[in-house]
């Protein structure tokens, strides 16, 4: 695919999705006046905006509603953009800090991965988001990503010690992987074999739910 396309089909999705989440977090105190829930911001890519399912069965949304039926009440923010990397993250952080959040799950590398990008690169990329939360008093979970073995044993070893080593650095809580228990299978992916099926996001939902619980308990 030529260049120019290729920047064309990352680029029109990027920057609807970034006036998206600018006009959300804008309009966030007009439109809902009375919600003044501490929020969660789910900040990631296509694994977060949940690419090729409905908004409400895409894990944010089900996350949501299991805080709900719980009692918790947390308000979560969906700021995935498809085709994300960290470096974009890396700009678009501070629009994510201004809904003032008090965690937010970081969900970002796997398109880093995809494209063989430098692992120091991604690397110092998630360390500048993480410090940029942290310096705002932000709570940080970080999903751990997991690369197919075709390529190659030291890029992916490489890739996946990523999130640990932040982890342990940051003294953040860790999702191993963030699609345990979907990657791989054909029932719970979409047919590009990346993206998860309804039920998959219900599977992720469920397990992003046992990480964020604790760290919510005793803080209303």
């Amino acid at each position: 695919m030529p260049a120019r396309e290729l920047l064309n089909d990352f680029a029109k999705p990027l920057f609807l999705a970034l006036w998206l989440i600018a006009w959300v977090i804008g309009h966030s105190t007009a439109a809902v006046a009375d919600d003044n829930r501490p929020r969660i911001v789910a900040f990631g890519d296509s694994l977060t905006a949940g690419l090729g399912v409905a908004a409400e069965e895409a894990y944010p949304a089900r996350l949501q509603r299991r805080l709900d039926e719980q009692g918790l009440r947390y308000r979560v923010i969906n700021a995935g953009v498809s085709g994300d990397t960290t470096a974009g993250g890396v700009r678009r952080v501070d629009w994510v800090l201004k809904s003032r959040p008090d965690l937010v799950i970081l969900e970002l590398g796997g398109n880093d991965g995809l494209r063989g990008l430098n692992l120091d690169e991604t690397k110092a990329n998630l360390e500048r988001i993480i410090k940029r939360c942290q310096d705002a008093s932000v709570t940080v979970i970080l999903a751990g990503m997991k690369l197919p073995p075709n390529y190659g044993a030291e890029y992916t070893k490489g890739f996946e010690a990523i999130y640990p080593a932040l982890a342990k650095r940051y003294r953040l809580t860790l999702i191993p992987f963030f699609l345990d228990g979907v990657a791989g299978s054909a029932s719970l992916n979409q047919a590009d074999g990346i993206h998860p099926t309804s039920e998959g996001y219900r599977i992720i939902a469920d397990k992003v739910m046992e990480t964020v619980k604790p760290l919510l308990d005793g803080r209303q």
